[in-house]
C-alpha cells in the first residue's frame, strides 16, 4: 500500500458514537439548530478559549457572516494573495471589494508591511489566513496596526483547529475567527463551519444571519439579508465526536512534521516552511518549497508513479490575483506570493500516520529530489 494524500480518520468507537447520535436525532426529529449544535458550539469554544461560538454551514459561510456583521458592503477588505478562493469570495458575497496583498514567504501570511501598503480610507476589514495551520508571529503587530486604524481584524482559521501562538489559540487574535469542517480538515463534521468571538453582539448577529435573517428561530420575522447557513444536527453530531480527537490528531501530525523537518534539512534547496518561535501548528499541511527551476508536476508524478506516494494539493498553486475570477481586482505584481505558489508542495500528513508511512515519504522525496534537483 502506498501513502495517500489525505485520510479521514474515524475509528470504530467514533463510528459507533456517531451512529448512536444519528439514531437519537432521527428519533426526535430535531434535525437542525438543536441540542447537538449547541454541544458542538460549546465544545469548540472551550477547546479554542473563546466565549462564544456559532455553527454554520461552511467555513465560507462563517467568513461571509462575519463580514456582513462588520458591514463591508461597498468597501474594501484586505486579503492575502496566498489563500483559497473562499477568502476573497466571501468578501464579494458580502458586498465588499477584495484588495489582494502580498505575503511573508516564511509564514505564507500577511505582514504588517504588506497590509499597510494597501490600506485606504475605504478599508473595512483585514482577513488574516493561517495557511496550513501556521499562525504568523506578526499577528500581534497586525492587530495593533488594525486597531490603530479602527479596522477589524478577522481570522480565516479554516486550516488552524488547535493551532496556537504564544499559548493563544487560533481564532482569538481578532474580532472573530472562522473555521471550516470540510472533510479533509483536522476536525470534520462532513460539511460545516464555526465562528468564534468574544463579542456577544457579533454572536447574536451571526445567529440571525445563519437562519435566513430571522429575528428568532420560531418566528417568520426577517430582520437581515441572511441565508440558509444552518448546520444540520447530523453534521453537528459528527463534528462533536471528531473534536474529541483533536489533541491526539495534532500530536500525531506534529510528530510526522518533526521527522520531515529533520529529513528535509539535508536536502539542498528544498526548504520547509517551519514554525517560528512561539508558534504551535496543527500541521494541517506540511509545506515545503522546491528549488527554483524544478518542475513541480514532474516531481509529483515521479513520487506517485515510482514510489506510490501522493502529495496533497498545494496551498496554493495559483495566487488569487492570477485566478481568472479575480482578474478585475488585479493590481501591482505580488512577487512573494507568486514565488511561493509556483514552488510549494505539501507532503502528506495524516492524523493516524504510521512511522512506516513517514519513512516511505522521506525516502521517496529524498530519491526524487536527488534525481530532479541534484
Amino acid at each position: 500500500m502506498g501513502v495517500p494524500a489525505a485520510r479521514i480518520v474515524f475509528d470504530e468507537s467514533d463510528r459507533a458514537t456517531v451512529a448512536d447520535a444519528v439514531s437519537e436525532i432521527l428519533a426526535t426529529g430535531a434535525l437542525t439548530l438543536g441540542p447537538w449544535t449547541e454541544r458542538f458550539e460549546q465544545a469548540f469554544a472551550t477547546e479554542h478559549g473563546a466565549s462564544h461560538a456559532v455553527a454554520v454551514a461552511s467555513g465560507t459561510a462563517a467568513l461571509e457572516v462575519v463580514l456582513r456583521t462588520i458591514g463591508v458592503q461597498g468597501r474594501e477588505v484586505v486579503v492575502p494573495a496566498v489563500t483559497f478562493y473562499a477568502t476573497a469570495g466571501a468578501v464579494l458575497h458580502a458586498g465588499g471589494r477584495p484588495v489582494l496583498a502580498d505575503v511573508d514567504p516564511t509564514t505564507l501570511a500577511l505582514s504588517p508591511q504588506s497590509v499597510e501598503a494597501v490600506l485606504t480610507p475605504a478599508t473595512a476589514a483585514v482577513v488574516l489566513v493561517h495557511i496550513g495551520g501556521l499562525i504568523t508571529p506578526a499577528v500581534d503587530a497586525l492587530r495593533a496596526l488594525c486597531d490603530a486604524r479602527g479596522i477589524p481584524l478577522v481570522e480565516d482559521a479554516a486550516h488552524a483547529h488547535g493551532s496556537s501562538y504564544a499559548g493563544r489559540p487560533a481564532g482569538t487574535f481578532g474580532l472573530a475567527g472562522a473555521f471550516s469542517f470540510y472533510p479533509t480538515k483536522v476536525v470534520t463534521s462532513g460539511e460545516g463551519g464555526m465562528i468564534i468571538t468574544e463579542s456577544p453582539e457579533l454572536r447574536d448577529e451571526a445567529r440571525i444571519y445563519r437562519d435566513q435573517g430571522k429575528g428568532a428561530f420560531t418566528a417568520n420575522h426577517h430582520v437581515r439579508e441572511g441565508a440558509s447557513w444552518r448546520l444540520s444536527e447530523l453534521n453537528a453530531a459528527v463534528g462533536t465526536v471528531h473534536l474529541r480527537r483533536l489533541k491526539e490528531f495534532v500530536e500525531t501530525r506534529r510528530r510526522v512534521a518533526a521527522r520531515y523537518d529533520a529529513a528535509l534539512a539535508g536536502l539542498d534547496g528544498l526548504t520547509a516552511v517551519t514554525e517560528p518561535a512561539g508558534v504551535r501548528s496543527n500541521y494541517y499541511k506540511y509545506v515545503a518549497l522546491l528549488p527554483p527551476g524544478v518542475d513541480r508536476a514532474e516531481f509529483k508524478r515521479t513520487l506517485a508513479a515510482e514510489h506510490d506516494v501522493r502529495l496533497s494539493g498545494e496551498v496554493y498553486d495559483l495566487p488569487l490575483h492570477h485566478q481568472p475570477v479575480f482578474a478585475p481586482y488585479r493590481g501591482a505584481p505580488l512577487p512573494a506570493a507568486e514565488d511561493v505558489c509556483a514552488r510549494q508542495i505539501c507532503l502528506p500528513v495524516l492524523s493516524d500516520m504510521t512511522e512506516d508511512e513517514t519513512d516511505r515519504v522521506i525516502e521517496a522525496v529524498t530519491a526524487v529530489h536527488r534525481r530532479l534537483a541534484g
